[in-house]
């Protein structure tokens, strides 16, 4: 008989005893596959922090969209308001006094756009009117400037169109007219 032949080829056969030789090539693989799973484990944690951040994303995208989905539908309604104030503004007082017709007219429009601001309150829509404020380019729209009269320098003094903001995000910024340094006062400021 062979010596092959005496040795069992099976499952259960034992391998040839580990030489000196044999442990490098093991800890290199046992090296490769930590760094293989190590690289794996930073892989999904990548995957799982973008997922996240997608979620919250979306989040906030749902929000924002229910919170300012009127937003051209307030723009439009603005513009109803202003015609509502000018319409009020247009009748000359002594027609009031003199006509009854004409007063009730103004009072049924005057109840409609005190109606109307109040809708604009509930779907958190504010009215900007900022006469006596210091004048914010985030809000105002400087149309012209006037002299101070008293008052100090950047100070809106007069709101020629009021300015709305939906929530915090502004729908139309209030056009105004700003307090301008008086020659006397610029002249003294420079020889400070």
């Amino acid at each position: 008989m062979d010596q092959d032949q005496d040795r069992p080829n099976g499952p259960d056969s034992e391998a040839p005893p580990a030489g000196p030789g044999d442990e490098a090539p093991a800890a290199d693989a046992l090296a490769a596959s930590q760094a293989e799973a190590a690289a794996l484990k930073d892989q999904l944690l990548r995957a799982l922090a973008e997922t996240e951040n997608v979620r919250r994303r979306a989040q906030r995208d749902r929000e924002e969209a229910g919170k300012y989905a009127i937003t051209a539908f307030a723009r439009e309604l603005v513009g109803v308001a202003d015609n509502l104030r000018r319409a009020i503004g247009a009748i000359p007082p002594e027609a009031l006094a003199n006509d009854e017709a004409l007063k009730n007219l103004a009072a049924g429009v005057e109840l409609t756009e005190r109606q109307l601001l109040t809708a604009f309150e509930r779907f958190q829509l504010r009215k900007i009117e900022p006469v006596g404020e210091k004048f914010d380019s985030n809000l105002h729209q400087a149309m012209f400037e006037l002299p101070a009269q008293g008052q100090p320098t950047g100070t809106v003094l007069q709101v020629l169109q009021p300015g709305f903001v939906l929530h915090d995000r502004l729908i139309r910024p209030a056009m105004v007219a700003v307090a301008k340094a008086e020659l006397g006062d610029s002249a003294a400021a420079s020889t400070k």
